[in-house]
């Protein structure tokens, strides 16, 4: 769990659960739609001819890999005094934050792995998720944002991928925008067969969200998705029932649908020093939630007044996905 993460994530967390109260309500909307271009290098956070400094520092030099992780970060357009809907792709310092965060400590766990693909995209305000906004303003604002997620996976499926097997990797809203590319390019289509796993923490997910993409309930199992929310121990979000109860969870330190798994079993968390604690976390399952105990890391009292661990779904479990990417991959490849 990583301290710079938890003082930004931990904003979101505060207003998806508390509410942005002093917001003005806006009909602030980008006017007309226009594709980006992702032939522009610009467009994108992360490329294979373009890992940024911080990257290579948590998973050394690129190189060339068999396997494709296509990433799409969460929810950064967080200023309440931003008036915006959605986020701008000229935004230098949310694309310098998506790059020291989402990147370095999200990301980086699959980057391991396979080439990573990351791109920019006008993702919807914070305000988008509240109940007094959603309808009039934020569900618009959320398909103006999967506008260019579709299209920059097109872009990336037609100029980079040259048939290489996917994993779709996101968080929080990224893993709404990935809930939607699984629909529209993996569902009953031949691409599945490329799609080794999709690995979808920080929304709620159940088993009808797809047609043929099934919840992969064993740690050996490819092909489909996975999905996660973490919160401390025995405790409980405010809006439990409508945003996690009932969800589809994995246990993501054992893969499978085990209740419990011990510190023992735990591969290890990425910290704010870049390093990696093993043995630092236990969990236990319980209906849509992970519940997950206090780091055992440097500095772990100031984490123990956190509740709501969804700034840290990926990091805590940063190397246990490491691990879990390589036996899904050789399995993949086993079968194809």
């Amino acid at each position: 769990m990583n301290l710079k993460i938890t003082k930004y994530y931990l904003i979101i967390a505060i207003k998806i659960f508390v509410g942005c109260k002093s917001l003005d309500i806006s009909n602030n909307f980008i006017n007309e739609y226009k594709k980006p271009n992702y032939s522009n290098q610009n467009n994108w956070v992360v490329l294979p001819t373009n890992y940024p400094k911080s990257l290579n520092e948590i998973i050394g030099k690129y190189k060339e890999k068999e396997l494709d992780v296509f990433y799409i970060y969460p929810t950064f357009l967080l200023d309440k005094k931003n008036k915006s809907w959605n986020s701008k792709l000229d935004d230098k310092n949310l694309k310098k934050n998506i790059i020291q965060l989402a990147v370095k400590y999200q990301a980086s766990c699959w980057a391991t792995q396979a080439n990573l693909y990351v791109p920019l995209y006008r993702q919807a305000h914070i305000r988008s998720f509240e109940d007094k906004f959603y309808e009039k303003y934020g569900k618009k604002a959320l398909e103006f944002a999967y506008k260019d997620i579709k299209f920059a996976f097109q872009y990336y499926l037609d100029n980079f991928n040259r048939g290489r097997p996917i994993i779709l990797a996101a968080h929080s809203q990224g893993s709404i925008m990935a809930r939607e590319l699984l629909k529209d390019f993996f569902d009953g289509t031949e691409l599945k067969k490329k799609l080794v796993a999709a690995y979808l923490p920080g929304i709620k997910f159940n088993s009808k969200d797809f047609k043929t993409i099934k919840f992969m309930e064993t740690k050996d199992a490819f092909g489909g998705f996975v999905t996660w929310n973490s919160f401390k121990n025995k405790k409980y979000p405010k809006k439990y029932n409508q945003w996690f109860k009932g969800g589809l969870t994995i246990n993501p330190i054992t893969w499978d649908l085990s209740e419990t798994a011990s510190r023992e079993n735990h591969k290890g968390l990425l910290f704010t020093d870049d390093k990696i604690y093993r043995k630092s976390v236990s969990v236990t399952i319980t209906d849509g939630l992970v519940w997950s105990s206090v780091p055992k890391v440097p500095k772990r009292f100031f984490l123990s007044f956190i509740k709501n661990y969804h700034f840290a779904d990926i990091n805590l479990f940063w190397e246990d996905i490491r691990i879990d990417v390589i036996r899904r991959f050789r399995n993949w490849k086993k079968n194809n």
